[in-house]
């Protein structure tokens, strides 16, 4: 686990706010410099990726995105206070760590991990997703966690899309966060990437327990990638409108 040092900062009450990716993946990280600034524009920052002594290797603008989700969720009353905000990046390969969690309250940065994406979704870069079901498919969005259980993929972290149209199938999708041992550096050098899943966000056997004891009960986990659809129909991108 990855421990920085405490800020020492409370979280203000409920508010967050706003801030991408590989040649098809540098290509990808080009398409989102432009459509993180599209989104972002104009928009108020009462905490953004500059409120943390260390955010990791994760862009800020793609950061400044999930916070602003965050705090538009808060707004709008879909979630209580949340601990903790986890941020994927999918426009990054799988053999990148491209997951990171954050503690909201100490601003600090938490885990800094590899995650893997579903079968259908891509090989080592993602490109295609969905919340249709047998897709095995990742979704993207905003997603609320809830409780654990221990099943097919061991210790496991149920988790409840935000987005309507976009991940709201996930709990009839079964979509949740597990380890994995296809998830670890060892199986990059020997493949060139990670292996998938069935459209779950799965991590590392090794940090999987503790890492989901972290999050669970109400945390948030923001998926991005730079697809225009879903940043424009987002109502967690656009000001809860």
């Amino acid at each position: 686990m990855l421990r920085i040092g405490i800020l020492g900062l409370a979280i203000a009450a409920g508010l967050l706010a706003p801030r991408s990716i590989d040649a098809s993946s540098s290509a990808a990280r080009k398409t989102s410099t432009a459509a993180v600034a599209s989104v972002s524009a104009g928009r108020s920052a009462a905490l953004s990726s500059e409120s943390f002594e260390e955010i990791g290797s994760i862009e800020s603008s793609v950061l400044d995105l999930a916070l602003g989700a965050a705090s538009c969720a808060i707004k709008s009353g879909a979630v209580d206070q949340p601990r903790t905000l986890t941020v994927i990046d999918y426009s990054r390969p799988s053999s990148e760590k491209r997951l990171w969690v954050y503690d909201l309250n100490t601003r600090e940065l938490l885990y800094e991990e590899l995650v893997a994406h579903g079968q259908g979704t891509g090989a080592n870069l993602a490109t295609k997703f969905s919340n249709q079901p047998d897709s095995h498919q990742t979704s993207l969005g905003l997603f609320v966690t809830d409780e654990t259980y221990v099943g097919r993929n061991g210790y496991s972290l149920r988790l409840d899309g935000l987005d309507k149209g976009w991940n709201d199938r996930a709990r009839d999708r079964a979509i949740v966060m597990h380890g994995a041992p296809y998830v670890s550096p060892q199986f990059v050098k020997a493949t060139g990437r990670l292996g998938r899943s069935h459209g779950c966000p799965a991590v590392s056997d090794a940090v999987a327990k503790k890492l989901i004891d972290r999050v669970k009960g109400g945390g948030l986990v923001f998926a991005y990638y730079p697809d225009p659809n879903f940043l424009k129909a987002s109502k967690y991108l656009r000001g809860c409108a």
